[in-house]
């Protein structure tokens, strides 16, 4: 007969067994709540990057970031460059690169031209969602399709302002005049904030309008779109055509072009809509 069956236990042993056996009694508990439940632990959210457009900054998604973040989602809002199409797309991705994990990619105006290029072939970027913006093909233009249906206001109001280049060149920067800004860009915005924006409006070069897409992130990567029907920036029947071509998901909105400004509400309910769609 083994002996040590035999033996009283320490006070040591005993206490050591009952935590052992509480801890176990613990985890079995744990595993069958879940199970009776039929829910496994949620995963990380995927990182939302916002590419603001011409004559806006990151500020201008200020409303949306604070919706966003409230819904547990990272939020990062990309300072675009609004130098030209391919540098502006190689900055954005250099960003993209630098985040861990799934990434549900929103850009506003120009700033869809831009991601469009940027996210071609990244595999952590799991969904686009144009919001009032341009979804170029290859071999377009943002000013191609900005003109390519009738009900654009914006040339007209455009200044456009010489800018010195490296080797003594010089380039064209466009703004919006500012007496104009409200109208065709911020209608539905406060006169007094739409009156900050003008005088704070970041401007871009005229050739980033001009340079062609070389490459379409949304002929392989899942899109939604939210067509702004009062805009007189981008034309509503442009970004209808856009978006069909697209197969995007597509919400329309009584709003101006700037409406991540005027509606912040919606288009995190969009990006909202999308991020459910994404995971880790």
């Amino acid at each position: 007969m083994n002996i040590e069956f035999l033996r009283r236990p320490t006070r040591r042993a005993v206490t050591l067994a009952g935590v052992t056996a509480g801890v176990a009694a613990v985890a079995l508990l744990a595993t069958t709540a879940g199970a009776a439940i039929g829910q496994r632990p949620p995963g990380r959210k995927p990182t939302v990057v916002l590419v603001h457009g011409a004559f806006a900054d990151s500020s201008s998604w200020n409303g949306v970031v604070k919706r966003l973040k409230r819904d547990g989602y990272p939020v990062v809002a990309v300072a675009n460059p609004l130098r030209g199409l391919h540098s502006d797309a190689g900055y954005l991705r250099s960003v993209l690169d630098s985040i861990d994990g799934a990434i549900v990619l929103a850009g506003h105006s120009y700033g869809g031209s831009v991601m469009g290029e940027a996210a071609d072939g990244h595999p952590d970027v799991r969904a686009l969602v144009y919001i009032a913006s341009f979804s170029l093909d290859k071999g377009e233009s943002t000013a191609e399709l900005a003109a390519r249906f009738p009900g654009g206001q914006l040339g007209p109001a455009l200044n456009p302002v010489p800018f010195p280049l490296p080797g003594g060149d010089t380039g064209t920067d466009l703004y919006i005049k500012q007496d104009e800004f409200r109208r065709v860009f911020a209608a539905d915005v406060p006169r007094d904030v739409a009156e900050l924006m003008a005088a704070t409006q970041r401007p871009i070069a005229a050739t980033a309008l001009e340079d062609q897409a070389t490459r379409a992130a949304w002929r392989s990567i899942p899109s939604w779109t939210m067509v702004t029907k009062q805009d007189l920036a981008i034309p509503a029947d442009s970004m209808r055509f856009m978006a069909k071509r697209a197969g995007s998901y597509t919400v329309e909105i009584d709003a101006s072009h700037a409406v991540t400004v005027a509606e912040p509400g919606a288009v995190a309910d969009l990006i909202g809509r999308a991020g459910r769609t994404v995971t880790q």
